[in-house]
């Protein structure tokens, strides 16, 4: 008798599909189900209030009389009233197009990187000329003219004290956690004397003494205007905290590394540069990123020394007299903003975490094969 198996039969309906799914996931037991029952009631309570408030009955266009007070739904013609100065502050009308070629140039090379259409060599080059024609765009001088810093203001600003803040405290803070590693104890001790006093007190604190301290120090007859200073207060205190996020990756590689380089005759700073810093580096890509996303959200204090920000042009906006009563659009806005620029940062970051995985399975792969 010749043994002849029977045909595939599908799966039970109750484990494919959408009602595998919801099985699984939604009512896995009394417990998840109940859980599931309460969030679908709080969805059916808040969901449709909030789409017919920000949506259906919003006015999207139109002055201040489109949108008279008790109105229920979303003025939404405040934001595209105000969108000028939410973007580049009391900039000048008539010379909106350079910092809107300055955006231009910096989304094209955030495009450039995300799409990784360049060598990382290439991209950190460009990412640190960046600051060189923006600035001359949007500061003038050398043939265009001079724009006062106390106009500049709004998505601008924030975008710039995060961009030049990212770009020179991360490597300030790994020349500190190389400098706390170090062997020389005048060197360690500097780093330690930097690090340390700046990440035991809050950026407010620093952003004070920055814009009110500092001028006090300086020589007479030299003036640094708040702006600058502001900045300087910023790259300091991520550097900090840069620094002790790349010594956490300094100490997870292993002194294999060191005696290995070591043992092909390579000094420290090709050891550091070549071997140890670039896996330092990889490992801690997850807190790297979320130092920028939190540079970036930090940004939002220095309305308190007088700086008109992002978050400061939205809140000097929903005073205006002809819109008093909108302040909820403005910080609905300002929030939804923050969130796709910092979203999208984690979003790039969590792409370079997969292509670090895929990096260090390939090689054990080829190895394997």
């Amino acid at each position: 008798m010749v043994f002849k198996p029977l045909p595939s039969r599908p799966a039970p309906r109750q484990t494919v599909g959408i009602i595998g799914w919801l099985r699984t996931n939604l009512f896995n037991g009394w417990f998840n189900s109940f859980l599931t029952v309460i969030g679908l009631g709080l969805l059916w309570q808040t969901v449709p209030p909030l789409l017919s408030w920000a949506i259906f009955d919003a006015v999207w266009i139109g002055g201040s009389d489109a949108c008279p007070p008790g109105y229920e739904g979303a003025c939404w013609a405040f934001i595209f009233n105000k969108f000028r100065v939410l973007m580049v502050g009391l900039y000048p009308g008539d010379l909106l197009w350079r910092p809107m070629l300055a955006g231009g140039i910096f989304m094209v090379l955030a495009a450039v990187t995300v799409l990784r259409l360049l060598k990382p060599g290439k991209l950190i080059a460009l990412w640190f000329l960046l600051p060189l024609p923006v600035y001359w765009l949007i500061a003038g001088g050398l043939g265009l003219t001079a724009v006062d810093q106390s106009r500049w203001g709004g998505l601008m600003l924030s975008l710039g004290l995060a961009t030049i803040g990212v770009l020179i405290s991360l490597p300030l803070g790994i020349l500190l956690a190389l400098g706390r590693r170090s062997n020389f104890a005048i060197v360690k001790s500097i780093c330690v004397g930097i690090i340390e006093p700046v990440r035991g007190v809050p950026l407010i604190t620093i952003l004070f003494m920055a814009s009110v301290m500092m001028p006090l120090f300086l020589p007479v007859g030299l003036n640094i205007n708040n702006l600058l200073r502001i900045q300087i207060g910023i790259i300091l205190f991520s550097a900090a905290y840069m620094a002790e996020v790349v010594r956490g990756g300094l100490q997870a590689i292993s002194l294999g590394q060191y005696d290995a380089a070591k043992s092909i005759g390579l000094n420290y700073w090709k050891t550091t540069g070549l071997i140890v810093l670039p896996q330092a580096l990889r490992h801690v890509i997850p807190s790297l990123i979320g130092r920028c996303i939190a540079l970036f959200k930090d940004t939002s204090l220095v309305i308190i020394v007088g700086l008109l920000d992002f978050l400061g042009m939205v809140k000097a906006s929903a005073q205006d007299p002809e819109w008093l009563g909108h302040d909820t659009e403005a910080y609905v806005f300002c929030a939804l903003v923050f969130w796709v620029i910092c979203f999208s940062m984690s979003r790039y970051g969590r792409s370079l975490e997969r292509q670090k995985d895929s990096d260090e399975i390939t090689p054990r792969s080829a190895g394997q094969a």
